[in-house]
């Protein structure tokens, strides 16, 4: 990809993503390489009504975001010039602050610091209303940390039965909890509205104007005042609330709550990670997630999950019924409703759409769009949000709009299918995947090789960690001198001609592009190197708690082989997450390692920080 340009003008924000790869337009499709289409320009659209009309008057080609308005859905269903897909990844979801019990030295009552009191919002909540009559049925009443549409929520059916009739909407079963829990803060109920130090209870509620969830947000401000708090509500865009939910310490107290929104970009054969993910500092380098803190049991189960530590099938099933219940009771996040989201484009234009993540959550998107039955041209393209926060490829955004543009400038190892969540190679030929008896793991495509051995035990060469003070990496025989052993082994072939591949800038893939990125996983977490980030210490700990080391067997073509004690129950997702290792990317995208050393050494020099936390 040749370059990337943003235009900054009085009235939006457009983003030009090159992607001819040395074609020249016009040229034949088959003579063709890089992407089909010349150029796409993405530009700014937050109101979604705007949006379809632009797209019936030919001004853009594609709008990058799920729709789930009924009345929208059909304008677009009835326009013969419009075509759209279907996803069901979208989740709508309510997010508390759980500093506390009081915000700095102001007093400042936050309720929410009580996982009792987050608990019985659960019970407050009319998530059916919110489906029928807020999505207009194009969303599903959701309660627990699966999604509805996913493999585990069928596994465990009748768990998730039982948990979800607990939870039922019940706003008198919430009330007398809330209650409860307020006097023993010491609040008071006066004429019907909570009092704390003398003062009204006042919650400031963050709330996205940007799409169903303001009458969702107004919908539960409503059930709050009506059992005696007083609510703030502070309509804000996406680009408006992140700096404030996501982007501030909590402990500063600028919010309560906030209406979130999250889409899972594939289908999740395995959730798993779930639990990981968003209740424990594990999950995020933010400040928010850093305040989480979970029970030393809900904790312990979250992390062993993260790194599939089971033996069996049963096991990991009686592990994932006590994470749901610990997390009802948890509740930093309580669900709300799964969408069916809505994606309109021009009838001419063909893109590859995801089933969970729908096009901007599409990883293919890039390599399919195209004009029907021609090759070139200049895709117009509509997002609500651009440059929602700092792009870089460490630990940068993760909004899906930043995400969906960054896609386009990018590369991966092994890409999801859109159609079953199992990856396929992308710069790999094959993987040989050796698990030790027992274990449960299936495959399903020939590009993965499957074996099942007694045991597998690492070579002493292997490196497993890294020396900062020398730079250079540490062997298995260094750190374990009576040796160690792992759970799986993957041995990951890459592609013949990987290293012929070309940066933006020209230059050739290398191997130090592929080892820059696991150098700076141990630096970032080394609190000797100028690099540590207390806030990715969480993740790297789990991390290191699996991996059992890496080395590599031939240079060219690039043959390497990763031990690891994580499994999953697809061998294809095992040789998918070794295979990245290898590969140059990071934790928000690929990038080349002599661009990564510009942000390394500024960093260095306490001159700029790759996270938000860190440069807090």
């Amino acid at each position: 990809m040749k370059g990337i340009s943003v235009r900054f003008g009085m009235t939006r924000v457009a983003l030009v993503v090159c992607l001819l790869l040395g074609a020249a337009a016009g040229s034949a499709a088959a003579s063709r390489q890089g992407a089909w289409v010349d150029e796409i320009i993405l530009s700014q659209e937050e109101d979604r009504s705007r949006a379809v009309d632009r797209l019936a008057a030919g001004e853009i080609h594609l709008f990058g975001v799920g729709i789930s308005d009924p009345g929208l859905y059909r304008r677009i269903r009835d326009l013969d010039r419009l075509d759209y897909g279907v996803s069901y990844g979208n989740t709508v979801e309510l997010t508390f602050n759980p500093v506390g019990p009081t915000f700095g030295d102001e007093d400042r009552l936050n309720p929410f610091h009580v996982p009792a009191i987050r608990e019985a919002m659960n019970w407050l909540i009319d998530r059916t209303y919110i489906a029928q009559e807020i999505y207009g049925g194009l969303a599903s009443p959701r309660y627990l940390p699966f999604k509805t549409v996913f493999p585990d929520y069928a596994r465990l059916a009748d768990v998730v039965g039982l948990l979800e009739v607990k939870y039922a909407h019940s706003p008198r079963r919430a009330r007398e909890v809330i209650t409860a829990e307020m006097q023993e803060l010491g609040a008071r109920l006066v004429d019907g509205t909570w009092h704390y130090d003398g003062r009204p209870v006042e919650l400031t509620f963050l709330i996205r104007l940007d799409d169903e969830r303001r009458e969702v947000g107004d919908h539960v401000a409503n059930q709050l005042e009506e059992i005696g708090f007083r609510v703030v509500r502070d309509y804000r865009t996406a680009a408006e609330a992140s700096p404030i939910w996501i982007g501030s310490d909590p402990a500063d107290g600028r919010w309560h709550i906030y209406t979130g929104g999250w889409i899972s970009t594939v289908i999740s054969r395995d959730e798993a990670t779930m639990f990981n993910s968003f209740f424990t500092p594990r999950g995020r380098p933010d400040l928010l997630w850093q305040s989480y803190t979970p029970s030393p049991e809900f904790d312990e189960v979250a992390d062993r999950l993260a790194r599939r530590d089971y033996e069996t099938l049963e096991e990991r099933r009686q592990m994932m019924e006590d994470a749901l219940r610990m997390a009802m009771e948890d509740s930093v996040r309580i669900w709300l409703v799964d969408q069916q989201a809505i994606w309109p484009r021009r009838a001419d234009l063909e893109v590859a759409s995801d089933l969970a993540g729908g096009i901007s959550g599409s990883w293919l998107w890039p390599l399919t769009l195209r004009f029907t039955g021609q090759a070139g041209g200049r895709v117009q393209i509509a997002v609500p949000s651009l440059l929602t926060e700092p792009w870089n490829p460490v630990a940068g955004t993760n909004w899906i709009f930043d995400t969906m543009a960054m896609r386009a400038t990018a590369d991966f190892a092994t890409l999801p299918d859109p159609f079953s969540g199992l990856a396929w190679p992308q710069r790999v030929e094959k993987v040989e995947v050796y698990v030790r008896e027992g274990l449960p793991v299936a495959k399903t495509h020939d590009w993965v090789e499957l074996e099942f051995v007694p045991s597998i035990e690492v070579p002493a060469d292997a490196w497993i960690d890294w020396d900062h003070a020398e730079q250079r990496f540490v062997t298995v025989q260094e750190k374990h001198t009576d040796g160690l052993s792992a759970r799986t082994r993957a041995v990951v072939h890459y592609e013949e001609d990987l290293f012929e591949n070309r940066w933006h800038d020209g230059s050739s893939l290398s191997l130090a592009d592929a080892l820059a990125g696991l150098v700076l996983t141990f630096e970032r977490a080394d609190e000797e190197s100028p690099l540590y980030d207390e806030a990715d210490a969480a993740a790297f700990e789990s991390f290191i708690r699996h991996f059992r080391g890496m080395r590599i067997l031939q240079q060219d073509p690039l043959v390497v082989e990763v031990y690891s004690d994580h499994i999953h129950p697809d061998a294809e997702l095992i040789a998918q997450g070794r295979a990245g290792y290898f590969f140059p990317s990071y934790g928000t995208s690929s990038a080349a390692w002599h661009l990564v050393a510009l942000g390394v050494r500024a960093e260095e020099a306490g001159e700029l920080a790759c996270s938000k936390s860190k440069a807090d």
